[in-house]
């Protein structure tokens, strides 16, 4: 049995659409044990409910507007952070959270710890590409600043989630620039670039925004302020995308009839956008895999996020990362 830790507090939706995207999981897995986080009120009657789960009673919770940091420090017993605990602890593989950033990327960092030898953790998610082939993208912003030695880190992180998860044999890594030519760039993206090649993670040049959604990469790097907004701008890209879209289906009854027949890949559109494929985005760097879904998560999500979680547990991923980036697992 793999067995998931999942945070069922400090959503943004209430902890029953969590619960729901659990059960889902358990439906779908039978491999599958779950260890639920939260208030007891919530997480005992669930587990009595569903064979292969139980409960961690916890009694407090770090909202999306606490400073992650000292919430961390000060809420011992706050469902994120015994959640990390458990993992440590042995109790179970892997952790989903769709809690505040911030506090499930501190409770993690400390409360599971780092591979030795990974100087930073890194948010990574698999985008899809026009080309059919998916290019995972590091760091979304767990690290607003880094040294071009731990970018490297990050590459050969990106490396063995797509040799894990994506099947890629050789990935090949592109450094997120404002240009493809090797001479592009600030002098901080040059010295990532410099690095890069001469660092034994399979690089292979510039990579342009543009980049992002087409395949061309197996791996895309940046540090986590350039990776956040290019997240970000993704993102807003999608949705300003989909609002047009459902503007123009009020324009006509042709124009709503098309809309309703593209209905089912828009929303599949939506969702690989959003990372609600995997669940959310994983935190690589770590003794254990951990998943963070959007704040304002579905059931489905849940479902795909602890459903994900426990395959990368089982396709060695943490073992991987390790042996790529040649530290101690």
């Amino acid at each position: 049995m793999t067995c998931v830790c999942v945070d069922v507090m400090g959503a943004d939706k209430e902890p029953a659409v969590l619960l729901e995207g659990v059960s889902a999981a358990l439906a779908a897995d039978s491999e599958l044990e779950v260890l639920v986080a939260g208030d007891a009120s919530v997480v005992e009657p669930f587990a009595r409910e569903h064979d292969r789960a139980r409960a961690l009673v916890t009694t407090e919770v770090i909202s999306m507007s606490e400073h992650p940091a000292q919430a961390v420090r000060h809420k011992k017993d706050a469902s994120i952070v015994r959640a990390a605990s458990a993992v440590r602890a042995g109790e179970a593989d892997a952790l989903f959270s769709a809690g505040s950033t911030g506090a499930v990327l501190t409770a993690a960092t400390f409360g599971i710890g780092r591979l030795k030898g990974i100087k930073r953790p890194a948010l990574a998610l698999a985008f899809p590409g026009i080309s059919g082939r998916s290019t995972v993208f590091l760091d979304m912003g767990a690290n607003a600043d880094v040294r071009p030695d731990v970018l490297v880190q990050f590459a050969q992180m990106g490396r063995a989630y797509a040799r894990a998860v994506l099947g890629v044999a050789e990935p090949r890594v592109g450094l997120l620039c404002n240009g493809s030519e090797d001479t592009k760039g600030s002098e901080m993206a040059l010295a990532y670039h410099a690095a890069l090649a001469e660092g034994d993670c399979g690089f292979a040049g510039n990579a342009e925004g543009t980049d992002l959604l087409a395949g061309t990469f197996d791996v895309i790097v940046a540090d986590g302020f350039t990776g956040n907004v290019a997240l970000k701008s993704v993102e807003g890209a999608g949705k300003f995308v989909l609002s047009r879209l459902k503007a123009a289906m009020g324009e006509s009854l042709k124009n709503k009839v098309g809309m309703a027949l593209l209905a089912g890949s828009l929303k599949s559109m939506a969702a690989e956008l959003s990372g609600d494929e995997y669940g959310g985005a994983i935190l690589l760097g770590l003794r254990a895999p951990v998943l963070k879904g959007h704040g304002a998560t579905s059931a489905r999500a849940v479902e795909r996020g602890t459903l994900f979680a426990a395959s990368v547990v089982r396709a060695g991923l943490v073992e991987r990362v390790a042996d790529l980036c040649d530290v101690s697992a």
